[in-house]
This record gives C-alpha cells, sequence and structure tokens, in this order.
C-alpha cells in the first residue's frame, strides 16, 4: 500500500487518517479460530511436520551465483532430503513439503519420491522470491506457473501455499482464494488454526499458523557476508522444540513445525527432527500433513 499524500508530500504513518491505518491493518486477518472439539482418533494434540526444500533458490532469487551457497542448497537435495525422508519413512509419519518451482524443476525426481512415499507438496514461489516487492500481475503469474509446475512434475494439484520467506503481499490472499486453495501456511496471528478474512470478508482458507520460533533456520543460518552469523546448540534447539510441544499437546491444540533440508540435516542436527517425532509418539497425537490438518479443521469446526 502507497503512503497517502499529505500537504504535497508523503505521510508519515503518525498522520495517518484512521481509514488508511484500518485499510492497512485490514488486508489480511485473523477470523474465526478453528480449533476442532477432537483430533482424528480421538488424539489429544495434531502435529503438523514441514519442510521448505529452498535448495539453490536461497542464492538465486537475489539474482546472486555464488558458487559456495548453490552448493550449500545442493546439499539439501543430495544428503538432507534422503536423511529426512528415511527418518519419516521409519516412524511412518507424513509431513509437508514447500518447494520454489525452479527448486522442483532442478529436482523433479526429489519431488516425485516426496509424493510417492505420502507426503503432501505445496506451492512456495516461483523462484523464491519476495511477493511484497512485485506488482500484483508478476505475484498472480508466478504463483499460477508455480502450481502448474509442481502438477506437472507430481501429477498432483497442490492445495496449499507457503508463501517464500513467510513474505505476504497485499495482493497474495485475493489470489490464493482465486485459485480456489484449502490453506495458507505463512502467518502468525495465531497458535490454532483460524480462516484467513480478506477485507474483513471471511474467504474459506484456512490458514495453519507459522512462527519463527518454531523454524530451524533462525537458530542456525548464517551468511559469511553479512551479519547474519547466529548459532544456537542444537540441544537448545531441541529444548525449544520439545517446549513447545509440550505446550500444544497440553493445551489440546496444533503444533507446527518447520525445518528446511539443507539446515535441519547437518550430523550434529538431524537428531533434532527424530527425537521431536519420538517424544510426541510417546504422547496421543495424530501426525498429519498440513493438507490433512486444514481439511479437517475445516469440516470439524462449527
Amino acid at each position: 500500500m502507497n503512503k497517502p499524500e499529505t500537504a504535497g508530500r508523503t505521510a508519515e504513518p503518525w498522520q495517518w487518517e484512521e481509514q488508511t491505518w484500518r485499510e492497512a491493518v485490514n488486508q489480511a486477518r485473523a477470523g474465526r479460530r478453528l480449533r476442532p472439539k477432537s483430533w482424528p482418533g480421538g488424539a489429544r494434540c495434531a502435529v503438523a511436520l514441514s519442510f521448505d526444500s529452498d535448495h539453490e533458490t536461497n542464492e538465486l532469487r537475489d539474482g546472486g551465483k555464488s558458487i559456495s551457497r548453490m552448493s550449500w542448497g545442493q546439499y539439501g537435495n543430495r544428503v538432507g532430503m534422503p536423511r529426512i525422508l528415511e527418518i519419516l519413512a521409519r516412524h511412518d509419519v507424513k509431513a509437508s513439503f514447500y518447494v520454489p518451482a525452479v527448486a522442483a524443476l532442478l529436482h523433479e525426481d526429489e519431488q516425485r519420491r516426496v509424493v510417492e512415499e505420502g507426503h503432501e507438496i505445496g506451492i512456495h514461489g516461483w523462484i523464491h522470491e519476495l511477493n511484497s516487492v512485485l506488482p500484483y500481475e508478476a505475484e498472480r503469474d508466478l504463483m499460477l506457473r508455480a502450481a502448474d509446475t509442481l502438477e506437472k512434475i507430481t501429477r498432483v494439484r497442490p492445495i496449499g501455499l507457503r508463501t517464500p520467506s513467510w513474505d505476504f503481499s497485499p495482493n497474495t490472499l485475493a489470489i490464493a482464494k482465486e485459485m480456489g486453495l484449502l490453506y495458507d501456511s505463512s502467518l502468525m496471528a495465531d497458535e490454532d488454526c483460524y480462516e484467513l478474512l480478506l477485507h474483513g470478508e471471511p474467504t474459506g482458507i484456512v490458514e495453519l499458523p507459522v512462527e519463527w520460533i518454531r523454524d530451524d533456520a533462525v537458530y542456525f543460518s548464517m551468511h559469511r557476508f553479512q551479519s547474519l552469523r547466529p548459532y544456537t546448540p542444537p540441544t537448545d534447539v531441541f529444548d525449544i522444540f520439545r517446549r513447545e510441544f509440550d505446550y500444544a499437546y497440553e493445551d489440546g491444540g496444533l503444533f507446527q513445525l518447520t525445518m528446511h533440508p539443507h539446515v535441519i540435516t547437518a550430523r550434529s542436527r538431524i537428531w533434532i527432527l527424530e527425537e521431536i517425532i519420538r517424544h510426541a509418539k510417546s504422547k496421543d497425537v495424530w501426525f498429519a500433513t498440513h493438507a490433512e490438518v486444514a481439511a479437517y479443521v475445516k469440516t470439524h469446526c462449527d
């Protein structure tokens, strides 16, 4: 949304009229909470694991040509994905994978394997672009082309969206509604699922909320040419994830986790995924894809 003009110059936020800031807030908003009275099989908690298979697009999306950073993305395909899929198969757990179309085209066999093993693939942009800097026509074109590309490769039409970097433009929700998507998983207005409102009107689209606390990248990612060099001991990250799960379990709600194949699968970290699964399996939970959770809450909530 462009800043309004005041006395011939662009107004600062503290100069905005009430209509201006209300319109900014109401572009995409949380509506009714979607927490069912019970989960399938009488489970106390739903567990939705997800992986953003960005691979080389983390470098490509900014026009970068770093061979080093693209090799880090390739690690996600060569090493990370086989480790993740082996663990999920061993524990008989299904998960959701969000894949930029360019990454899917670079690694078509990976996407086919993911679907063949019963997991979900969702839209994650074309080249991991930032939606908030795109004009409407470009964002719509990229989302539609991304969905078509994933369907062509996997023969399954994606029904869920996770915007790259969780970057949501004023047009994203309207485009998702036009595409007939079941759900989004990019926003953070709750811990339980909720229905998304577009300019105050219900869309029928379910939000499976994310949170940076439940994302591996914020604890481990680094960029050697920038000041971004965080590092949290894997034991501390596991403790955070486990405490997030424990509270969700006691609360009877949803535990949603976001991970990346090139981040979580290092030898010193991959145990986090397996231990979270073991810990959750020791409780009465329902493991499901994001699409399964969205479909369930949409049909089991008043």
